[in-house]
């Protein structure tokens, strides 16, 4: 049984309610913009006032038991909250690309899914389309939606936020992708990345603790944290690391990324000329090998 399946009528309306109210002036991420988007006023993660889609399909590349055999029903908001320099998705997350949608169309399409056999429901960059999410999540259910939800984020999320997804949301998936903020403004363009990953991410397991793994091999509830190694910085990812172990939320299961490659601005050699490549095997293997030191037994390394 899927979390949102057990909210009375009284919390899904405090819960639509809550969610119309940061949507426009909008402050539903740490940047808090303020973009009227109610009048079609673009905020900074370039969202306007209608839901904005690049696609939405079965998707079979997540980790194994968010795949699993049938696919995750993956939905690809356009726009995003960070910049990322080296984003491999920039199409969406920059440039915005993708077709508008209606909240009925959205609940349409969260069904469509499920008919299709996905696993889940898959929201990638949700953040600036949550007021739309939980309403058309809302219809969805009423109309026979039942599979889990799964919040897939970069982390740069608001703690107060993620509060108000509780009951919501059966799996979170975020990244965290940075401990220097130095690093975090350089290649995201924030300044406060590390605090706000830190805090939303403990409040994501504080609701839905380790992951939990049905007989098939299929994730049911909990917590999954990403970390994209960046070459050059393999210490940051070390630090990155020892925070998740020495916190509260150290039983989350980690998928260590090696996918990395210079897309979009990171192709600049003039730039970010330390970015410009591909991580090498020893870099891999060096934060491999620390993520074995610390503990971390439950998750997935990538191969280079």
């Amino acid at each position: 049984m899927a979390l949102y399946e057990k909210l009375s009528e009284n919390e899904w309306e405090k819960k639509i309610e809550f969610f119309a109210k940061k949507f426009s002036p909008c402050s539903l991420c740490p940047r808090e913009c303020g973009a009227e988007r109610s009048e079609n006023k673009k905020g900074v993660c370039k969202a306007l006032a209608d839901v904005k889609i690049a696609s939405y399909n079965l998707h079979f590349g997540e980790e194994p038991p968010i795949s699993g055999i049938k696919g995750s029903g993956t939905v690809f908001f356009s726009g995003c909250t960070l910049k990322c320099v080296f984003c491999q998705n920039y199409p969406i997350s920059h440039l915005c690309n993708g077709e508008f949608y209606s909240i009925d169309e959205l609940a349409n399409i969260f069904l469509y899914l499920q008919k299709k056999g996905a696993h889940n429901i898959n929201l990638v960059s949700p953040t600036p389309y949550l007021y739309h999410f939980v309403k058309a999540l809302y219809i969805a259910y009423k109309k026979g939606l039942r599979i889990p939800i799964v919040y897939n984020t970069s982390g740069y999320e608001k703690k107060e936020i993620v509060k108000k997804l509780k009951g919501l949301v059966d799996i979170y998936m975020p990244d965290f992708k940075y401990f220097s903020n130095k690093l975090s403004l350089k290649y995201s363009g924030v300044n406060n990345y590390f605090e706000n990953a830190f805090n939303s991410i403990k409040e994501m397991f504080e609701q839905m603790q380790e992951l939990e793994i049905d007989k098939y091999g299929v994730a049911i509830k909990g917590v999954l944290i990403r970390h994209l190694i960046l070459p050059g910085n393999i210490e940051d990812s070390k630090k990155v690391l020892k925070t998740i172990s020495d916190s509260s939320f150290k039983k989350s299961y980690l998928s260590l990324l090696s996918q990395y490659f210079p897309a979009y601005k990171a192709a600049s050699v003039i730039d970010y000329s330390n970015i410009n490549r591909r991580i090498t095997i020893d870099e891999y293997n060096e934060v491999k090998e620390y993520a074995v030191s610390l503990g971390f037994s439950q998750g997935w390394f990538q191969d280079v």
